[in-house]
């Protein structure tokens, strides 16, 4: 049984990219290819609801929805994503998904040659604004606000020619999610047409932490390769595991192994 209460990450984005023979389809498109050849299965059944309680009760685990729906199982995976929190720009989430992303090796591509703006807060973005680079030589840095950037750091990046705005942005305008310019605060504005922003990331389920998993170093659900966590047929798949990098087709790819990992432990427990 899959519960999907159709939130997933990628829901702001116009298209998905990477995913080899569907490279630039929408979001709610692929999945719903994805319910139509899960339907022609017999024993897969698909409830949209929302799950609110997973707990181990002896030998099985009890799985209850808000609408009071009760599963039992033998074998549990956890894909429940991750949730972006967005660095607070003003109207950021008019442009995030459209012109605005969060992962260059999924839509830099797309945004090639253009003026661009990489919007990071924390010390990880001269090396953000490195990677973007790759694709656009027209590129500034702003940490709206912070202080992250060293001297040496900064030194890197004007010898490639990407200038570093510390101030906070005031506006980012555009029409209908297209980037067009970006004001800082003391008013001062530059043409972009796109960028990238270094978002942060929370669970938005707590199973994790309900069924006593262990988290990795960069907090996503410890898992090997195979998908099991640490508590036995306790399975984690997709970026709930922290897969990096995040991208559809590699979330996809550990999904598969963790079915792997699961099937097996069934024909073990068989035998």
């Amino acid at each position: 049984m899959l519960f999907d209460r159709n939130e997933p990450r990628n829901a702001p984005t116009r298209a998905s990219h990477g995913f080899l023979t569907r490279d630039g389809i929408a979001p709610g498109e692929f999945r719903k290819i994805a319910h139509e050849e899960l339907a022609r299965y017999p024993n897969v059944q698909v409830r949209m609801q929302t799950v609110i309680d997973v707990r181990k009760d002896g030998a099985a685990f009890r799985v209850a929805t808000e609408d009071g729906m009760v599963v039992w199982a033998r074998k549990i995976i956890l894909a429940t994503g991750l949730k972006d929190r967005l660095p607070e720009v003003p109207g950021i989430r008019e442009f995030y998904g459209k012109s605005l992303f969060s992962c260059p090796y999924c839509d830099g591509w797309e945004r090639r040659d253009e003026p661009l703006i990489v919007i990071s807060e924390n010390e990880h973005g001269p090396d953000f604004a490195r990677t973007v680079y790759a694709w656009s030589r027209n590129l500034i840095l702003a940490t709206n606000g912070h202080y992250v950037v060293s001297r040496m750091h900064r030194q890197k990046l004007a010898a490639k020619g990407i200038r570093v705005y510390e101030q906070k942005i005031r506006a980012l305008i555009g029409r209908e999610g297209m980037l067009e310019q970006v004001v800082f605060e003391d008013g001062t504005t530059e043409r972009r047409t796109g960028g990238f922003v270094a978002a942060t990331w929370s669970h938005p389920s707590p199973f994790g932490q309900m069924l006593g998993c262990e988290f990795n170093a960069h907090g996503g659900i410890a898992a090997d390769d195979f998908g099991r966590t640490s508590v036995r047929s306790v399975y984690a798949a997709g970026d709930a595991a922290n897969i990096v990098p995040a991208q559809l087709v590699v979330a996809a790819a550990s999904g598969c192994r963790a079915a792997i990992g699961v099937n097996s432990e069934l024909i073990d427990e068989e035998d």
